[in-house]
Formats: C-alpha cells, sequence, structure tokens
C-alpha cells in the first residue's frame, strides 16, 4: 500500500513539534484528527512510527527513517510552489537564506537590497548559522539556500548538495595594536590564543601544527566583537576572515597577513534543482555579484 503523501507530512508536524497537541495546534487541527491520521498512516506503514508518552513522542527507527524522507519532500514542495508561482505569472515567491555571522552582517545585507530593489515582489528572510546547521537546514527542508565556508576548499561535508562558488577571502592574523608584527607562526608558539567556532578552532590547529606547535587556547568564541575586545586588552591574539574584520574593526587591534593561514573559501549550498526555481536563481544572482575580499 502507498503511503499517504498528506499523511507523511502531517507526522513530520508531530515530529518536529514534539507532541501531537503541539502539532494540532500548528496545524489549526483538533488532535484526535491528527491522531485518527497518524494511526492510519502508521497502518500503512505496517508499524508504529511514533511512541507516545506523558512527555511527547519519541521517533521509533522507522519513524526516523520516515522524516528524513519527508524532509525531502517538504522541501521539494516548497520548490514547486515557487515554480508554480513564477508559471502563473504571480511575481512573487520567497527564499529562506542561512548565512555565517560575518557574511550575514555583510554580502547578506547589500545582496538583499538589490534584491529588494530588482524584485520587490520576492520576499527573504534570513537565519543565522555555522556551516554545519545551516547545510543541515537545507536538506531538512527549513531553508532554500545557506551561505557556507570552508576552509582551502568548500566543505567536505556537502553529501547531496549542490555548491555554487562565490569567492575566496583571507584568514587575518589579529594582534593588540602595538605589539611586534610576527613574519610567521612560529613566533607565536608561546602566545595564548582566542578560538572561533568549532570549524575556524580546527583550521586554526592545523595551521599552527604545521608550524611545529600546538596553540594553547586559552578563550572561545565565535563573537568576532568580543575576540577583538579580548586581543585589543592583550588577553591572547587569534585569527580572523577578512569578513569579520569588514563587520568590525576593533580600533586597538592591528591585522598581520600570513600566507601559511590560507583562506577561506564562500558559497552556496542548495539541493540538487532549486536553481531552478526563479525567486531562489534571483537571490543567487545578487550574492555572487559582490566579490569576496
Amino acid at each position: 500500500m502507498a503511503l499517504d503523501v498528506r499523511r507523511a507530512l502531517i507526522f513530520r508536524e508531530v515530529a518536529r513539534a514534539g507532541s501531537i497537541s503541539a502539532a494540532a495546534r500548528e496545524l489549526g487541527w483538533t488532535q484526535p484528527a491528527v491522531s485518527q491520521h497518524l494511526a492510519r498512516l502508521e497502518r500503512e506503514a505496517g508499524g508504529p512510527l511514533l511512541l507516545r508518552g506523558p512527555g511527547g513522542v519519541t521517533l521509533t527507527e522507522t519513524g526516523r527513517s520516515l522524516l528524513r524522507r519527508t524532509d525531502v519532500i517538504a522541501a521539494e514542495l516548497h520548490a514547486a510552489d515557487e515554480e508554480l508561482a513564477a508559471h502563473a505569472q504571480l511575481r512573487g515567491g520567497q527564499v529562506r537564506l542561512v548565512a555565517f555571522p560575518s557574511a550575514a552582517a555583510t554580502r547578506v545585507p547589500t545582496a538583499f537590497a538589490a534584491l529588494a530593489e530588482r524584485h520587490p515582489e520576492v520576499t527573504v528572510s534570513l537565519s543565522e548559522a555555522e556551516p554545519p546547521e545551516a547545510m543541515a537546514a537545507v536538506l531538512a527542508g527549513d531553508a532554500d539556500l545557506a551561505l557556507v565556508f570552508g576552509y582551502d576548499g568548500p566543505p567536505a561535508d556537502l553529501g547531496t548538495l549542490t555548491w555554487h562558488h562565490l569567492g575566496d577571502e583571507g584568514v587575518e592574523l589579529v594582534v593588540p595594536r602595538g605589539a611586534p608584527a610576527p613574519t610567521g607562526l612560529a613566533e607565536l608558539a608561546d602566545a595564548e590564543w582566542i578560538g572561533g567556532c568549532m570549524r575556524c578552532r580546527g583550521h586554526l590547529v592545523e595551521c599552527c601544527e604545521r608550524a611545529g606547535f600546538a596553540p594553547a587556547l586559552r578563550h572561545t568564541t565565535d563573537d568576532y566583537v568580543v575576540v577583538q575586545n579580548l586581543v585589543a586588552r592583550g588577553l591572547g591574539v587569534t585569527v580572523l576572515p577578512a569578513s569579520a574584520l569588514e563587520a568590525y574593526r576593533h580600533p586597538d587591534v592591528q591585522v598581520v597577513e600570513l600566507a601559511e593561514l590560507g583562506r577561506r573559501h564562500l558559497g552556496l549550498v542548495h539541493r540538487p534543482g532549486a536553481e531552478g526555481v526563479p525567486a531562489t536563481a534571483a537571490l543567487i544572482r545578487e550574492l555572487g555579484r559582490r566579490p569576496a575580499g
């Protein structure tokens, strides 16, 4: 027996909401109506998809498998909606973008403003996340595009997602103003370091290890304003991408270019075929107009 797609999407709402009652409120339905659809779906699936309890629902292994498939269906239905709107000449569309913080502060506002001027009928929304979470949002159908980065190439965990390269940017050493400017990382083997997000810390550690030492990470924060304030007060040194320094530059830090820190590659990821959706394609074009630093 074929699964009913509408019931599968109702199941997705329940799984994401964490309870039948919460999903019913989201859908604007009664709880018994949602329960009835779930019962029919479970009969079609040949077994339980959810374990009910006083604290909500827990997915069975079959339920988790179905949820992954239903996320794909939800994303495709959203893309179909956008394509049909364009073909019907409704001159509308919605694009959901997830971007990492420094891009959200620099590249994204420029692209959104240009899109609003050229295509005021297109609605865009922004949420902020680091690349792993951003790509997961696209895979789950919660976003149409993710603006992400990888060091010395695209992210290694793209999976089935399509990558659009937007350019690359330098990764810079940041030290207190007035401090001696090192000519190589090895000169900072005894320094205290401030690390960023998990991927940024990983890149920093790799660069330092290639220079012959393991960095002493005293502080960790992915807030580039906090990082620079710490550096300005002599509490450590760090590395930051050019976009973070463009978004905010503390007057009491100095930036040193070191080739051994490599470059960060910026790009957009989406599901295959999403570039054919007119509203999504328009935002891809706008994000691609501004070259990386």
